[in-house]
């Protein structure tokens, strides 16, 4: 009979200590509809994709690098991807058209706000990076690395909607409503 108190006890623990966990992973997922920076991302999706030269060519390789990462590793991925667009891709692109500007910035602020909120999660232990997330991000770069500059910028514009698709999946019911 005390083994029994003793065990249920213990089950009790763990699942209140897992919650606890998962709540504090939740925590770090983002916090904001990511619907409206798709709906500006396909007002300007032609008019970026027509300038990218290289067809054959991706940045995010979404056939293994984005779908290979594990739940655990979805927070730090998302920040290490919003960090590699706000600090490289929207940085070296250079647009000319005003209005195709305007949109982008929209989306660089979104990026930035979010990336600002998962880097609190992190200085609070509750984004941890683990090797598979930092080999992802090391691909990425790898990829946009291998063009120059301006081009692999376009690229990675272009491929925006791959990534939000990635994030509204792995962020699912955490997005504002």
């Amino acid at each position: 009979m005390k083994a029994q108190r003793v065990f249920l006890w213990l089950v009790a623990a763990m699942v209140f200590l897992w919650s606890v966990r998962a709540r504090g992973l939740r925590r770090c997922l983002i916090s904001m509809d990511i619907h409206p920076v798709e709906e500006t991302f396909q007002e300007i999706k032609k008019t970026i994709q027509a300038k990218d030269t290289f067809q054959n060519v991706t940045i995010l390789s979404t056939s293994e690098t984005l779908h290979s990462i594990k739940p655990s590793d979805v927070c730090c991925m998302t920040k290490n991807l919003l960090a590699f667009y706000v600090d490289r891709v929207f940085k070296d692109h250079q647009e000319l058209n005003p209005q195709i500007l305007r949109k982008i910035s929209s989306i660089a602020n979104s990026f930035l706000y979010m990336h600002k909120a998962l880097q609190r999660c992190q200085a609070q232990r509750q984004c941890h990076c683990r090797e598979a997330a930092t080999n992802a991000t090391r691909i990425i770069h790898d990829n946009y690395d291998q063009l120059e500059v301006r081009s692999a910028a376009i690229k990675s514009l272009g491929e925006l909607d791959v990534l939000l698709a990635w994030i509204d999946k792995n962020h699912q019911g955490t997005l504002a409503a």
